[in-house]
């Protein structure tokens, strides 16, 4: 949020500079972002004098231009000039040879020494426009007789450079949203700290008067839940114009544009009050003005003259019949305030903070009003406001106002009370600050003390005030106008010895983590939030719509559920780079799914990794191929064997998957995971081209599985290990997890190792068989194998699997 220096000097009398602002308005927990100087005129006038012209004449090969002789209060300076209205004696402005004027912001113009039909020329006197101060262009600009030559231009016209101090609010300081609200903490710290004794300026409005009743408007609520105040009064004669300098220069000075008149009233006390306005065209209302919820499907155009369809959520301005404003987000095209308008409707109510910021949401706006009205104005301000805005209407746009003030305020707002222990604050904050300070400075926050008993304050809390509702908050404000650089750090530091569970699943991970970072896989972050049509068109028989975990106030259409899988984040990882000519990719993710079941919600940890491209970056001596099912399967099982898992791990055939094929992983008959590639569905929707392999692994289920890790130390073998080789002729249908499963069940003592060397299908064989060439590793620490002892181990294995996989031995 912006906010003028020379503009909140209104409100506080102090001379504080910019950087000492800064620093106050930072350490009461208003953090200053930037500070940016905003010149009055660009360049600051710099070089620019005011000047006597001491001899004009004409020039002797120009017949509209005159040569003149000037003096800024040292030796004469020869300067051509064209303009019809200079003469001697004149005072007048002169920009010297060397500085820079901007007759346009974009446009520099710089003084430099110059020969004009012949004649040199040391500088220019200047017309209004030359210097930036207007737009008249008639003639230089003649002074006062009086004024003193050699006065620098910038002090002569007052040119006030202002200061734009942005701030970084954050969504609780829904009272600062204004000039006022901010000069009040720079009031409550100066009050307490240098004993100022200020006091905040606030404009007077008791100039208001009602100056005649001839343009009534009726007005009505229909919901006061989401509308608990509304007032308004008209304008009757208003002449729709620029606004004034002062005004324009205001707006500018917080980043805003000027419209006009009326409409930069209503900016501007907004600015000032954080209370937002709005102006109508009384030609739109037909008389009155009903605030009530939209009809579901109707169509509503926007003052950026966009057409939008309504909820049946949203509150509306209406003249009955026809929708004028969303309220508290956006005005209508219809109703505006066009340069023809001379009867105006103002407008100061007090929007439901829930409702505005759904609505705001639904449409995806994010305008000045929706940001104060979903943060919480003060309902207390709206009529001040409204009077506030009227007066100065009137002084820019002239009219009179025509109607008494219409009000709808059915319960009025009170203001909260709280029970405060003077005790039990100094404890929190970690500092002694006597009874007599922390009432001055709740005093100063405008926060009453209207009992106080044996340590116990009953504080009343002004409504502008709407995060401040319990103890702990009346606290925090103490403490941050009391200085949290103030509280003296302890000269002991107690502290306990971390117990970790075990196993200790924060460095299982972090250990992992390195791992795949160390084999060039980066890890991702992404959002818990995403958007159902995932699951409503991807999801297929496992993930399932009604089990999404859906938000109640949704940012947005695409991020309106919890995610049940991290798969599509994933996808979206990829779709993005691929996107940006990116398409080798290798990432993990460490996150949480959500469910919602009849019994409740759910989550659970899980462990996502996706592959798609090329294996290798390309290189003079790399291979360009791809990578694969074996790729990502080799990963898992490198992971599973870090974690010492992999002697239980068993695969099967994967079921009830949103992956198109692979394998499941069970650890001891638990499912810990699955293996495969994305569908064709998944790729059209994402838009990737290229094959996505993907391991998602059930982290918590892993874990759990890890109390069955015995880690255990022994001696280097003493004797070699053996290798029998069976080549088999199998089923299709035959997995090599079946093949370990039925051989480590023959034997568990010296049989150390499978694996699988060779796969052939095609002529020579059977339909519906393959070939299977697999070793076996044999292996005792102690004593060297016999001949005997292998074969009786390879026969029990042939006949185990001739009886349970219908496998037979090839010649």
């Amino acid at each position: 949020m912006k906010i003028s220096y020379n503009w909140l000097k209104k409100y506080i009398n102090t001379s504080l500079s910019p950087e000492e602002m800064d620093k106050i308005l930072t350490d009461t927990g208003l953090e200053v972002e930037s500070v940016e100087k905003i010149e009055a005129v660009k360049g600051g006038l710099e070089g620019v004098f005011v000047a006597e012209v001491l001899t004009c004449e004409k020039h002797p090969d120009a017949d509209k231009l005159k040569v003149t002789t000037v003096t800024i209060g040292g030796e004469p300076l020869q300067v051509v000039c064209g303009a019809p209205n200079v003469a001697v004696g004149q005072k007048v402005i002169l920009a010297t040879v060397g500085c820079t004027l901007y007759p346009k912001p974009d446009e520099p113009l710089k003084m430099k020494v110059s020969k004009i039909r012949g004649v040199d020329s040391f500088g220019m006197l200047c017309a209004e426009d030359e210097l930036g101060l207007g737009e008249s262009h008639a003639g230089i600009l003649v002074l006062d007789p009086e004024t003193p030559i050699g006065t620098p231009a910038a002090k002569l016209f007052d040119l006030e450079d202002d200061y734009q101090i942005e701030i970084g609010l954050t969504p609780n300081r829904a009272d600062a949203m204004g000039h006022i609200g901010v000069a009040r903490d720079l009031i409550a710290y100066l009050n307490f700290h240098q004993k100022a004794n200020l006091s905040l300026m606030m404009p007077s409005v008791d100039a208001f008067k009602v100056d005649s009743t001839v343009l009534k408007i009726d007005v009505s609520v229909e919901n006061t839940e989401l509308c608990p105040r509304y007032l308004g009064i008209t304008f009757k004669g208003v002449k729709i114009k620029p606004s004034p300098a002062w005004l324009q220069k205001s707006l500018r000075a917080v980043g805003l544009s000027p419209i006009n008149n009326v409409v930069d009233v209503t900016n501007y006390v907004m600015r000032e009050l954080g209370t937002p306005l709005h102006a109508f065209d009384v030609r739109s209302l037909n008389g009155k003005i009903v605030v009530k919820t939209a009809n579901k499907g109707d169509k509503f155009e926007t003052l950026d003259n966009v057409s939008r369809e309504l909820s049946e959520e949203n509150l509306m301005i209406t003249n009955g019949n026809e929708n004028l404003c969303i309220a508290g987000v956006f005005g209508g095209a219809s109703s505006g305030i066009k340069d023809d308008t001379t009867e105006v409707f103002l407008e100061s109510a007090y929007f439901n903070p829930v409702s505005v910021r759904k609505t705001a949401k639904f449409h995806g706006l994010n305008t000045d009003a929706s940001f104060r009205f979903e943060r919480g104005v003060d309902p207390q301000l709206t009529e001040y406001a409204l009077k506030r805005a009227a007066l100065l209407i009137k002084e820019v746009a002239g009219g009179e106002i025509a109607m008494e003030i219409a009000e709808v305020y059915p319960t009025p707002f009170e203001n909260k009370i709280v029970a405060f222990s003077y005790e039990r604050c100094n404890r929190l904050i970690g500092a002694t600050i006597s009874v007599e300070d922390t009432n001055a400075i709740l005093a100063s926050l405008d926060i009453k003390v209207i009992s106080s008993a044996e340590g116990i304050a009953q504080l009343e809390i002004p409504t502008y005030r709407v995060d401040v509702t319990r103890e702990a908050d009346v606290v925090e404000e103490v403490l941050r106008i009391y200085g949290f650089n103030n509280v003296p750090l302890p000269e002991k530091l107690n502290t306990s010895i971390g117990v970790f569970p075990k196993p200790n699943v924060e460095k299982i991970q972090t250990v992992l983590s390195e791992m795949l970072v160390g084999k060039g896989y980066i890890e991702t972050l992404n959002n818990s939030l995403t958007s159902s049509t995932y699951v409503e068109k991807l999801g297929g028989e496992t993930l399932k719509s009604e089990r999404n975990v859906p938000m109640l106030n949704p940012l947005s259409q695409e991020l309106d559920v919890m995610r049940q899988s991290l798969l599509f984040n994933a996808l979206e990882v990829v779709e993005h780079n691929q996107n940006r000519q990116n398409a080798d990719l290798k990432f993990f993710e460490f996150g949480k799914v959500y469910h919602k079941y009849e019994s409740g919600y759910a989550e659970n940890k899980r462990l996502l990794i996706a592959i798609s491209g090329k294996k290798e970056r390309e290189s003079w001596n790399s291979t360009n191929d791809a990578v694969s099912f074996y790729t990502i399967k080799g990963l898992v099982n490198a992971v599973f064997a870090r974690l010492g898992l992999s002697s239980m791990i068993t695969e099967a055939a994967l079921k009830n998957s949103i992956l198109k094929e692979g394998v499941q992983l069970s650890v001891l008959k638990k499912k810990v995971g699955e293996i495969g590639w994305i569908s064709p569905a998944m790729k059209k929707h994402f838009g990737i081209k290229s094959d996505v392999f993907v391991a998602d692994l059930d982290w918590d289920a892993i874990v759990e599985c890890l109390q069955y890790v015995k880690v255990k130390y022994t001696e280097l073998p003493k004797t070699f290990a053996v290798r029998r080789d069976f080549s088999l002729l199998l089923n299709n249908s035959t997995s090599f997890s079946e093949i370990e499963s039925v051989a480590r069940a023959c034997d568990k003592k010296i049989l150390k190792e499978i694996g699988l060397f060779d796969v052939y299908e095609g002529k020579n064989l059977e339909e519906g068989k393959k070939s299977y060439a697999v070793s076996f590793i044999f292996q005792d620490s102690e004593q060297t194998l016999k001949d005997n002892q292998i074969d009786a181990i390879m026969e029990k294995i042939r006949v185990e699997l001739e009886g349970k996989l219908s496998a037979t031995l090839r010649t």
